[in-house]
């Protein structure tokens, strides 16, 4: 797969540009495939494309979308092997992770075409009895999305399964870090027989170029999944026009473990998630309040289950843990760590480049305890393999304390006590808020509160952001 060149989808279309840029494996550090560079000319062709073929999909029937997506979906799963050894050789991501990724995609493609069948369009009744009233739900139109790195194939498939069974049209740009799985996966779009124009993947790295699909006025909708400042900035960017907006942003998901938890079982949930995926994980579990009546307890189990975990990418034994995605990335998290070490935090576990991965942009699973607020590791989103723990008393107003954060997209509770578990979900400012067991599926809502974003993604929440509600009016009785 070495320098392999791969090429963008336009109108159906498989194409190349005059420039490229590189693509490097994380677990080994070596370029694996270039892909292309989209020009301004492109932009504009992608644009036009993505219009004249919504005129053509928005009218093409349920049914006869549903044949084609999920045919999409079994020739996916018919290269299954080939895809999630590509998405291995991009990311570093342990086997298990990766075919997780690969699953949600086709996930995704036979939930949402499911849940378009269960689109209601609802009566409203004329206080006169002169009218008929309904609400009619249409497409809206282009959908241009802009993916993170973390989950390639789970955010295709949050954006583009939605957009086919709406009868929307796509313009989606991958990570430039993680681009070489969603191309592939848009090329076998291609022998499924969906009109030209309807799926378009493009890559860049740079923005200055691809602004345009976000300041043209042929998108209705702008998505994106990525961090706050990203997002914010390319809201601003597109409101050169009215456009809808659906982005899943940044999160610093707090967890509350109550004294009357049950200790191990929350220590092993919060691990096996923290470290999931290395800790690049938008709900990834940041500041870990826990009771000091079971706080040491609490450590020991934590710091015992994440002993467990065994570096590697790919194919390898045991509970793994790949790599962060690149050196800068790396350099930022230690560097989260070396500061809150300074300031009197303890290290528990880990907080060093492992000493027999000379290659690669690995970091030992990381545990610090004794954390204070006002450290940057309980402030910032982590997106790395860190669990910073933060002990509280009976006299701390926990919730409080959980909320003290401008974002709000994931938080978790562990407790005994049914009346305490849900009054913290209830007060707590999350999108998502999980009581004694991480849970997450397409069809529940995913999206966050305050500075996490705006908007969902799974679930008919999601489906009905690319939709219309149009009011239609008809005289019946004169």
């Amino acid at each position: 797969m070495n320098n392999t060149q791969y090429k963008m989808i336009i109108n159906g279309e498989l194409v190349s540009s005059s420039s490229s840029f590189e693509v490097v494996n994380p677990d080994n550090e070596q370029v694996i495939a270039h892909v292309p560079q989209i020009e301004a000319k492109q932009v504009d062709d992608v644009l036009t494309a993505a219009n004249q073929a919504f005129a053509v999909w928005s009218k093409v029937s349920l049914a006869e979308r549903e044949k084609l997506m999920l045919a999409y979906a079994d020739l996916l799963e018919q290269h299954k092997d080939e895809i999630v050894d590509i998405l291995i050789s991009e990311s570093g991501k342990p086997l298990d992770n990766a075919e997780y990724d690969f699953g949600m995609l086709v996930t995704c493609l036979r939930y949402f075409i499911e849940e378009a069948k269960r689109v209601e369009q609802p009566v409203i009744v004329d206080p006169d009895g002169r009218f008929h009233h309904y609400i009619q739900r249409q497409p809206i139109g282009v959908a241009v999305g802009f993916l993170a790195w973390n989950f390639p194939l789970l955010n295709f498939g949050y954006k583009l399964a939605p957009v086919l069974a709406s009868g929307c049209t796509s313009i989606i740009k991958p990570s430039q870090v993680t681009p070489l799985a969603t191309l592939r996966c848009a090329e076998l779009a291609l022998e499924v027989g969906f009109p030209a124009g309807v799926i378009n993947v493009i890559t860049s790295n740079d923005y200055d170029v691809t602004n345009p699909l976000l300041t043209s006025d042929i998108p209705a909708l702008f998505t994106m999944i990525g961090s706050t400042n990203s997002g914010i900035k390319a809201m601003q960017t597109a409101c050169t026009s009215v456009k809808h907006f659906s982005v899943e942003l940044g999160g610093n998901a707090p967890v509350i473990v109550y004294d009357d938890a049950e200790v191990t079982k929350a220590a092993h949930n919060i691990i096996d998630l923290k470290y999931g995926n290395s800790g690049q994980v938008c709900v990834s579990p940041n500041r870990c309040f826990v009771h000091e009546s079971v706080y040491e307890e609490f450590i020991a189990q934590a710091k015992a289950h994440a002993q467990g975990l065994v570096l590697g990418a790919g194919r390898g034994e045991g509970r793994q843990m790949g790599p962060v995605i690149n050196e800068k990335e790396r350099a930022r998290i230690l560097s989260l760590v070396d500061d809150a070490v300074t300031k009197g935090a303890t290290l528990t576990l880990g907080g060093k480049i492992p000493a027999d991965k000379t290659k690669g942009y690995y970091m030992e699973p990381t545990i610090l305890s004794d954390v204070k607020l006002d450290m940057s590791v309980a402030s910032q989103e982590i997106f790395g393999p860190v669990l910073p723990i933060i002990p509280f008393t009976d006299e701390d107003d926990i919730i409080a304390l959980a909320n003290d954060c401008e974002y709000g997209l994931s938080a978790y509770v562990y407790t005994t006590n049914l009346k305490r578990g849900m009054q913290a979900a209830n007060e707590l400012q999350a999108g998502s808020v999980c009581v004694n067991e991480v849970h997450y599926a397409v069809h529940l809502p995913h999206g966050g509160l305050k500075q996490s974003g705006v908007g969902k993604d799974c679930s008919r929440y999601s489906l009905e952001e690319y939709l219309t509600n149009k009011r239609v009016s008809i005289l019946v009785n004169d």
